[in-house]
């Protein structure tokens, strides 16, 4: 009878700590399934809007054709060009050109190798003079 005395006179401390090892068990099995899964869905498809004809295209209009060689041609359109050999001689035509004609649009023209940071410039060139209709045509 001594064994089940001592056995009944212990008294058992009960721990007050969380068993967190199945909860990071139940998180990799998380992690796991969503890394298998991730890739085998799909990406939404996003609409962009598709850029069409204006309605009225206007009959006169000033154009601006840039190069990929660093030339540029301006003028009115139907009638001559003119090369301008530096942007400053383009952007003082453009001033010329809009003083006598101040309703016409612009339109700028650019070669395809051309970068993307000189028609840039010259768009906001062309907004610090006035003019408020700006286009650009594609090849």
């Amino acid at each position: 009878m001594t064994t089940s005395s001592m056995r009944g006179s212990r008294t058992r401390k009960f721990k007050s700590e969380i068993n967190v090892v199945p909860y990071i068990d139940v998180m990799l099995v998380l992690l796991i399934i969503f890394m298998v899964v991730a890739p085998l869905t799909t990406p939404s498809t996003i609409d962009l809007p598709k850029a069409g004809r204006s309605s009225q295209p206007p009959s006169d209009y000033i154009e601006i054709e840039l190069k990929a060689d660093g030339s540029a041609s301006i003028g009115i359109h139907g009638q001559s060009l003119e090369k301008a050999p530096e942007r400053r001689d383009l952007m003082r035509r453009l001033v010329a050109i809009h003083a006598k004609r101040p309703d016409l649009p612009l339109m700028i023209s650019a070669d395809k190798n051309i970068k993307y940071d000189e028609v840039v410039q010259t768009i906001a060139q062309a907004k610090e003079t006035g003019i408020a209709r700006v286009g650009l045509s594609a090849r």
